[in-house]
């Protein structure tokens, strides 16, 4: 078994009509794309094997940002590699003789040559992108026409949200237009956004593409949830339901990242930081969030997640919805909003500082719901809004400590038996002390704020 791995050069520059193809450097674009695509070629194992790269300027620098400095001594500048011809890299590569072969070169060279290997190549190839091609060969004389097989095929796009982000489509609506107007296009450019989103999700090279996925599956069902608290429809309700189902599913992983994020940014003692190295704290969480990856890539990957969301589409686009939302009017949103604001105001009057975790969580669970019905019309309640995104924050930061602690607690009850654990436990024990007087700060606050006005 032989492997290819195809790379093409990051985004040049054309700013300089004076300078030889050979000499064009990248652009900015192409810098950024370096540093997420060389932590993810490398995961991919682009670079266990020979790496050659062609001696163009464009394709140096591709090399430089891609790869480890301590492995770029290990790279052979191949000046056959600086062509548009795929059949000259063909030849090239018959004469070789490893068994693992990374390529940093030029199109359409590596695209041709990935589309006469591949029965089904992909439709492009991106700049900065890594194709890898597995070929069941004994010897690379032997390479030739639909003899491998696409095993991965990583773009700046799918390991970068920030990459991905500089593409978005955004959605402009006339806030001044009539409400029923603009709920079934919010619908569907969310549908569209979770779609995008979806292989970023998959890679899992950057943790801001299920952050921006789960804001996408949420506002989704904000909208929705809305005009089923004005409306009471049976089969929208059936749909939002299972779209939240899909949403739930991703809660164990967020968490993870968020705790992951904060234990590199926290600013902790010394005696912490080495209870959290020598308990193997930040692998534990690490192997946790990578079996959750795997998990929710099932779900993603499954024959049901393609019906539901083919559901959910169809909908979106159905006459039914646009019969459901067309008699909206902002006067059944205020109705709405005053039964759910005089039940969280309620609900707010029995906290105090005794009341469990969960009361608060149930309590920003409402405040979640009043948001979502006063964004179906943000001009009429934008005063409001001001105050509900306040207080949602508060309630997000309690939320996040709430979990943070848990689960550092459950990792240090499973630790605390091995008898060369005694520091790391009371390290442990430090943090989660120092995390429950934060979160009781944040009890205290939301205490003050009472009821909403």
């Amino acid at each position: 078994m032989k492997h290819l791995y195809l790379i093409r050069h990051a985004k040049s520059s054309w700013a300089d009509d004076g300078l030889r193809d050979h000499e064009r450097p990248l652009n900015n674009r192409g810098l950024k794309q370096l540093e997420p695509m060389g932590r993810a070629i490398g995961a991919e194992g682009a670079l266990d094997g020979t790496v050659y790269c062609s001696n163009a300027a464009r394709a140096r620098q591709t090399l430089e940002g891609l790869i480890p400095s301590n492995l770029q001594h290990t790279v052979n500048l191949a000046p056959v590699l600086y062509t548009f011809n795929h059949e000259v890299v063909l030849d090239w590569l018959r004469d070789r003789s490893e068994d693992g072969i990374t390529l940093i070169g030029h199109n359409p060279a590596l695209e041709d040559l990935a589309c006469l290997l591949l029965k089904h190549a992909p439709d492009a190839f991106p700049t900065c992108s890594c194709m890898h091609i597995a070929l069941p060969i004994e010897h690379w004389h032997e390479i030739g026409k639909n003899k491998g097989r696409l095993e991965k095929l990583l773009t700046p796009n799918d390991v970068s949200y920030e990459q991905f982000h500089r593409k978005r489509t955004k959605i402009h609506i006339d806030e001044h237009l009539p409400l029923p107007g603009h709920i079934p296009e919010s619908l569907l450019h969310q549908y569209q956004r979770i779609r995008d989103l979806e292989p970023g999700v998959l890679q899992g090279y950057d943790d801001e593409f299920l952050h921006q996925y789960r804001i996408a599956i949420r506002r989704s069902r904000a909208i929705a949830e809305a005009v089923v608290d004005i409306r009471g429809d049976g089969d929208l309700r059936k749909a939002v339901e299972v779209l939240k189902w899909h949403g739930q599913a991703t809660s164990r992983l967020r968490d993870l990242h968020v705790l992951l994020g904060d234990l590199a940014q926290w600013p902790l003692e010394e005696d912490t930081q080495l209870a959290l190295v020598s308990s193997g704290a930040r692998s534990h969480f690490a192997n946790l969030a990578d079996v959750e990856h795997q998990e929710l890539t099932k779900r993603l990957n499954s024959r049901q997640y393609r019906k539901d969301m083919d559901g959910w589409y169809q909908r979106l686009i159905s006459r039914h919805l646009t019969k459901v939302t067309r008699k909206l009017a902002t006067e059944d949103i205020r109705k709405a909003l005053e039964k759910h604001i005089h039940k969280h105001n309620d609900v707010a009057r029995q906290l105090n500082e005794q009341s469990p975790d969960d009361h608060f969580h149930d309590l920003r669970k409402r405040l979640k719901r009043i948001r979502y019905l006063a964004e179906l019309d943000k001009p009429a309640f934008r005063d409001m809004l001001r105050q509900l995104k306040h207080r949602q924050q508060r309630f997000g930061d309690f939320q996040d400590l709430h979990v943070q602690i848990d689960m550092l607690s459950d990792f240090r009850d499973s630790t605390a038996t091995e008898p060369d654990m005694l520091a790391p436990v009371a390290g442990l024990n430090t943090l989660i002390a120092n995390l429950a007087e934060e979160k009781n700060r944040w009890r205290d606050d939301i205490l003050t704020l009472g009821g909403i006005g």
